[in-house]
């Protein structure tokens, strides 16, 4: 029998600028839970989904091919609910570029957000492809379709249909789609479930409803939609019409002695950007009666909160060990108190069981 490493964690000490103290969450990690056939290996995780069967589908930046900088990295790998690999989805795909978000909808088809080729797939749970959003750059051409933006350059101007490095999807209850676009764009996408543009809305800036790096994005059971405007160091919420209702910052002190997973660790930590305390890479939105946003930072930190952004537990530490997490990128939440977590610089899925009966409070 498997043995679980379980994480033993003590109570964040808030600053006054903050909210009240915050107690750490105990939780296991299952180890080696993703079991992969011998001669194959991940390379980064991006982004981790599950679907109603509870199979785990985890998209990696691996079975690379094409020169050292500039090659393709992406595939989509299916597991089943106790982790035994099933199967590759959709291999050698045609845009298949560098692989960014992974989401299962409700259907369980499975969407594929690809930064590489700025296009966005809809495949069934077959593995055939339904749809596609956006169009990769022609191999005769010198690269994207879609305007990039030069270093120091004004943002380029917003084509419908088109997207410039988008980050992630998610859909409310009516099946419309909800694109965060994303390293370039700075806005969020609405297509409808027939995959007709609707509109979008956004900006580059730091005001309500611009964008920084919008790098996640979830929609609550209301229809409600929350962005991970990373680079602000916040979370917005708008509603299905892309109309600002409010924002939150995860403003919870880092713990004594803690660390960056690569880079120099600054003696005061930045108050906004990737780097920032508390800066959202990842928000995933829990199903059933009562929702619960999680959301993780470059820290190594996953926070629980309610829906209106109160943080109510973290867990978690930047490292390599089990237990720890090296740039969290990607997270599946099937259940209030199990998580999947995707990490870029570890090259694996951690499943964590939460144990917040057993939280401390003094």
């Amino acid at each position: 029998m498997r043995t679980l490493l379980f994480v033993s964690l003590v109570l964040v000490a808030a600053s006054a600028s903050s909210q009240e103290r915050v107690p750490e969450i105990p939780f296991e990690s299952v180890p080696d839970f993703l079991r992969l056939p011998e001669e194959m290996n991940f390379g980064e995780v991006p982004a981790v989904a599950v679907n109603s069967r509870g199979h785990v589908f985890v998209l990696s930046r691996s079975n690379i091919s094409g020169p050292a900088y500039g090659a393709l990295a992406g595939q989509i790998l299916e597991f089943d609910a106790n982790g035994k690999y099933v199967r590759e989805i959709a291999k050698g795909l045609y845009n298949w570029s560098f692989g960014h978000g992974l989401r299962i909808d409700r259907d369980d088809n499975i969407w594929q957000v690809d930064k590489g080729s700025s296009t966005v797939t809809k495949l069934s749970p077959q593995g055939r492809v339904l749809m596609v959003f956006g169009r990769k750059g022609e191999a005769s051409s010198t690269g994207s379709l879609a305007p990039i933006r030069p270093q120091g350059a004004p943002p380029p101007a917003h084509v419908d249909g088109y997207f410039n490095q988008p980050t992630d999807v998610a859909w409310d209850a009516a099946g419309n789609a909800y694109i965060s676009d994303g390293y370039v764009n700075s806005r969020v996408a609405k297509v409808d479930r027939n995959g007709d543009w609707v509109k979008s809305w956004g900006s580059a800036g730091t005001g309500p409803g611009q964008f920084d790096t919008p790098h996640n994005i979830a929609v609550d059971a209301k229809g409600n939609v929350y962005v991970a405007d990373r680079g602000n160091a916040r979370i917005q919420v708008f509603d299905g019409e892309g109309t600002f209702l409010r924002q939150f910052k995860i403003d919870i002190p880092l713990a004594p002695g803690a660390r960056l997973p690569i880079g120099n660790t600054p003696a005061t930590p930045a108050t906004r950007g990737t780097n920032a305390p508390g800066s959202p890479f990842v928000v995933c939105i829990t199903p059933g009666p009562t929702q619960y946003l999680y959301a993780a930072d470059n820290w190594g930190r996953i926070f629980k909160m309610n829906l209106d952004g109160r943080v109510l537990g973290v867990l978690g530490k930047a490292g390599k060990q089990l237990g720890q997490f090296g740039q969290i990128h990607g997270m599946a939440c099937p259940s209030e108190n199990e998580l999947y977590v995707a990490e870029i610089l570890n090259w694996r899925v951690q499943k964590l069981r939460l144990r917040p009966a057993r939280t401390q409070t003094n």
